[in-house]
C-alpha cells in the first residue's frame, strides 16, 4: 500500500476566513444557540487544516436549520502548542464565550491542563488529537477522548519489533508530552514482555537543534531500534543527525505517532525512509468514507495525503454533532450547567464508525476504558520521504479495553 503528498497551499480567503475566526470577539451568550470552543495547534497550514476542518463540519449544521432547531456556534483559538495558551483558552471559552462544549488540543502536553479545568468547571471535553495515556488516567467524567491512547500504541510497537526487529532499544525523546508517553509505556511493555530496560536513555527540550553528542553515544552501543519521540520538526532533526552521525540504516528508526503528520516527511526528506510510526488513519484506506474525505481535503487544503490529524479532527466533529442532537438541551442562560451536563451524558452513550480504522465507543464511568474510545492502531512506515512521501502499512490492531492499564 503507498501513499503520496504534495505541498499544501492555502488559498488567501481561506487564510483570512481562519485569520477573522481567530481574532473574533468573545462569543455573547444568546438564548437556543449552542457555542463550542475548539483550540487546536494551528500554527503550520496542516494544523489550521485541522481547526478548519472541525470548525465547518460543526457549523455545517446550519445550512440545514441547525441542530434540533438551534444554531450552532463555534470560535476556533490557537494554543501553538503551549499549555499556558491552551489553558487561557479555555478559561475563555468558559467564563467569556459560555460555551456548551470544548474540544482541544492536538498537544497532549496542552489537553492535560484544559483537562484539569474543564473537570473543575464541569465542561464536557472532546480530545480529538492527544495521545497521552494520563488525560483519561485522571479520572474525569467530563473528557473524551477521539485519539488513540500511547498504551494502545505502546502494544503495536513493542509487540511488532519484540518479534520481528529486536529488544535493544535507545530512547532520545523531548519533553512533549505525546512523546514523553509513547517512551514510558514502550520501556514498560518490553519490560513486561521480555523483561529488557532501555540501552540508552535521554531526554532533552523540544526545541533543542542539535542531538547528536547522545545519539554519538547511541551508535557507541549498536542498537537495534532507535526510538524517538517529540513534535515533528523535532523528530525530523533526530532523525537526520541519527544518519548525519553513521548510525546505520539497519538500526530501526520509531517514532512517537506525530511522526505521522504530513510536517516530517517533509522536513526530515530521505532521513524518513524507513521511520516507523503508528497512525489511527491511513490515507489509502479503500473504505468509501474515506476516500470521500480525502478527496475532499485534496481539493480544499491541497494536501495530497491526509494525516490522522486531519481525520481525527473530523470523526472529533462528527461525534460531537451526534452527542449534541441527542443531548436534551434548553440553551438558556439558566441552564447553562443542565445543558453541559447534559451533552456530557450523551456523549457517553456515543457508538460511531467514521474514519477512524476501527469503531469508537464511550460509556459512562470516568475511566479509561470508557473515555479511550478509539481501541485500533495502524503501524505504518516510510518508503519514500519528502513532499511526495509513501508508505506501507505493516499492520493493523484492536485492542480490549483494560489493554496497558494496571492490574
Amino acid at each position: 500500500m503507498r501513499t503520496m503528498l504534495t505541498r499544501a497551499v492555502y488559498g488567501a480567503g481561506t487564510v483570512a476566513l481562519l485569520g477573522l475566526c481567530l481574532a473574533a470577539d468573545p462569543a455573547i451568550a444568546q438564548d437556543k444557540t449552542i457555542r463550542v470552543g475548539i483550540s487546536l495547534r494551528m500554527m503550520v497550514e496542516s494544523g489550521m487544516a485541522y481547526g478548519d476542518i472541525a470548525k465547518s463540519e460543526i457549523e455545517a449544521v446550519n445550512a440545514k436549520g441547525g441542530i434540533n432547531g438551534a444554531k450552532v456556534e463555534v470560535i476556533l483559538l490557537d494554543d501553538e502548542c503551549k499549555p499556558e495558551k491552551g489553558v487561557a483558552n479555555v478559561n475563555r471559552f468558559i467564563s467569556q464565550n459560555k460555551v456548551h462544549l470544548v474540544i482541544g488540543s492536538t498537544c497532549s502536553s496542552v489537553s492535560m491542563p484544559m483537562v484539569d479545568v474543564t473537570t473543575k468547571e464541569q465542561v464536557p471535553q472532546l480530545i480529538p488529537q492527544s495521545t497521552n495515556s494520563s488525560i483519561t488516567q485522571k479520572g474525569s467524567e467530563w473528557v473524551f477522548r477521539v485519539s488513540v491512547s500511547e498504551r494502545f500504541y505502546a502494544g503495536v510497537y513493542g509487540k511488532y519489533l519484540g518479534e520481528n526487529v529486536g529488544k535493544k532499544i535507545a530512547y532520545l525523546y523531548t519533553t512533549d508530552g505525546a512523546g514523553i508517553a509513547y517512551v514510558k509505556q514502550l520501556q514498560e511493555y518490553m519490560k513486561k514482555n521480555y523483561n529488557v530496560d532501555p540501552l540508552y536513555e535521554t531526554q532533552m527540550q523540544e526545541t533543542d537543534l542539535d542531538f547528536r553528542s547522545h545519539l554519538l553515544k547511541i551508535k557507541a552501543l549498536n542498537p537495534e531500534i532507535l526510538a524517538i519521540a517529540g513534535q515533528a520538526d523535532a523528530l525530523a532533526r533526530q532523525a537526520q543527525q541519527s544518519f548525519e552521525i553513521g548510525i546505520p540504516k539497519s538500526v530501526w528508526r520509531v517514532a512517537a505517532s506525530s511522526a505521522g503528520n504530513v510536517t516530517y516527511p517533509k522536513l526530515a526528506g530521505d532521513a524518513a525512509v524507513g521511520t516507523t510510526f503508528t497512525q489511527a488513519f491511513n490515507c489509502a484506506d479503500e473504505r468509501p468514507i474515506a476516500k470521500q474525505f480525502v478527496a475532499m481535503v485534496q481539493q480544499k487544503y491541497k494536501f495530497t495525503c491526509p494525516d490522522h490529524d486531519f481525520s481525527q479532527a473530523w470523526d472529533a466533529a462528527q461525534i460531537a454533532k451526534m452527542a449534541l442532537a441527542k443531548a436534551n438541551l434548553k440553551l438558556t442562560d439558566a441552564s447553562l450547567a443542565d445543558d453541559r451536563r447534559a451533552i456530557r451524558d450523551a456523549l457517553a452513550t456515543i457508538k460511531y464508525e467514521g474514519l477512524a480504522a476501527g469503531p469508537i465507543e464511550f460509556c459512562a464511568a470516568p475511566t479509561p476504558q470508557c473515555r479511550d474510545g478509539n481501541r485500533t492502531a495502524i503501524l505504518v512506515q516510510y518508503t519514500k520521504g519528502g513532499e511526495k512521501f509513501e508508505t506501507k502499512v505493516l499492520g493493523r490492531v484492536s485492542f480490549d479495553k483494560d489493554f496497558g492499564l494496571p492490574k
